[in-house]
Parts: C-alpha cells; structure tokens; sequence
C-alpha cells in the first residue's frame, strides 16, 4: 500500500488533513514559493485523502471538483463539507440538495468519493426538531455515505450511537477541548466506515475569547498516542477509517497528520 493506508487488524486507516490551500503552510508544510495552484498536487505527494472545506462556503461548479481531482493521482479520496444552509441554517430547499449533488459528480465518476461530512455547530442541540432535520439531510443525500459531526455534548447518550447506525448516518468522533458541553473524545462507528476529526485543544481561544484561532494547536507525540488505541479499535470494526486534522494554522495539521501515520506504521 501506499501514501496512508495501511491494514491494522481488518480495517485500512486513512490519515489526512481538513483542506489543503492554506497560505500560511508554505514554508511550513510546502516547499517556500510553492504556487496555490500546485498545493493539492503537493498534498497528495504526503497523503491520500483530504476534506474539502470550501464547499461550506459555496456549492462549486462541477468543473470546480473536477479540476481538483485531476491533479490526484488515481486512488487519492476526497470528503466533502456540506453547506452552512444545510447545517447551521437548517435549509430544507431539495433544489440546494440537488445542485450539491450535482457538484460532487465528477468525483463520483472516477472513483475519488469518499463521502460527506456534516458539522453542525455547538448551537445545534438535541431536540425533535433538530433530530428531524438530520434525518431530512440523510434522506437527501441518502445515496452517499454521510458522516456526521455534533459539537453539543447533549447529543452525547447511549442511544445515539444504536440510532445513527440504524439510519445509516457514520459518527464522527472528535478531538477538541476539554470544556463544559463540548463533545467528548468518545471513539464510535456506525456504519461500515470510521471517522475522526482532530481539531486541537486550544481551550483559550475556542470560543472566540482569546482573540486568536481556535485551531491554532500542534499536538504533543503523547497527546496523539491517546487517540492511537482508539483508532486502531475503530479499525477493527470498519473497512476503512478516514482521520483528519483541523488544526490547520500555519500547516500545524500537515505536521501532526504526518506523526500520526509513524505512530500507526503508515507508509510516509
């Protein structure tokens, strides 16, 4: 195998990065004069996948996703953000649906899809109406594998993990700070495909307050090796387990994904 995957009991672990086009990573991460048009042939010299973040933002054109994936070599997989309309502004319009449908069919056609993957934010608490919402987006997009990622420990119960693998959803396990109704780094899969995403700890600053970025936060080797036992227990329960980084400031994610896949045996 090559570039990031690697069989750890039944399952092969994926380790990536959330985006990739960041300014502030060359010199860090990328070779100094390293082009913004060239950064995602030179991601993916280091990893296999990636999460398209831009997608929250606006709804590309296809051609849009078509480019990217033409400057990734056969194999290489990408996951993409929904839309804030879908996530943070509750939007029920099947016309938004379908055009991000449409957008993510040129990765579909050469086989680059890994799935999508919904973040919602710490506002989005457990209620019937909010339950209903998730299971309306499942629905639309009930074709694809949908990942999703609650940042409101209410969510959090017995129940929720019997009740997302019945509806096919995928969890998404995180790491983040540890504050007062932030998620928990509970390590779960529910459906035939594991998730994490690792945001960093930066307490200070999560919630604004610090005035700087929240994802600004290089993991120690013994913070990281937290997270190895997990992983390879989600391994084992899935085919196949994608791990992200977001602590993206100044290439932070690049460099921790790369120690991560040393301290899982990944092929660099």
């Amino acid at each position: 195998m090559d570039g990031g995957e690697s069989e750890i009991v039944t399952g092969k672990v994926i380790v990536g990065t959330s985006g990739y086009s960041f300014a502030d990573w060359v010199g860090n991460f990328y070779p100094s004069g390293t082009r913004k048009g060239d950064m995602l042939k030179e991601y993916s010299k280091h990893f296999t996948a990636v999460e398209v973040n831009s997608t929250y933002y606006r709804i590309p054109h296809p051609v849009v996703l078509r480019r990217m994936e033409e400057k990734t070599p056969d194999g290489f997989e990408f996951v993409i953000k929904l839309n804030q309309a879908m996530t943070h502004k509750y939007s029920k319009e099947e016309p938004l649906y379908r055009t991000f449908i449409d957008a993510i069919q040129p990765l579909i056609e050469v086989g680059k899809f890994g799935g999508l993957i919904a973040q919602f934010p710490w506002g989005f608490k457990r209620t019937p109406d909010n339950v209903a919402h998730l299971e309306f987006i499942k629905e639309q997009l009930s074709e694809y594998p949908l990942f999703v990622e609650f940042r409101n420990s209410q969510w959090i119960t017995d129940d929720l993990f019997e009740g997302l693998t019945t509806r096919g959803i995928g969890y998404c396990s995180v790491d983040e700070p540890r504050l007062k109704g932030l998620v928990p780094p509970v390590a779960e899969v529910t459906t035939d495909i594991g998730y994490a995403r690792l945001h960093g700890r930066n307490a200070k600053n999560w919630w604004g307050r610090g005035g700087g970025d929240r994802y600004d936060y290089l993991y120690s080797e013994d913070e990281l090796k937290e997270w190895v036992a997990k992983i390879t227990e989600m391994s084992r329960k899935a085919k196949k387990t994608y791990v992200f980084f977001n602590n993206c400031h100044a290439g932070q994610a690049a460099r921790n994904a790369t120690l991560m896949k040393e301290l899982l045996s990944l092929p660099l």
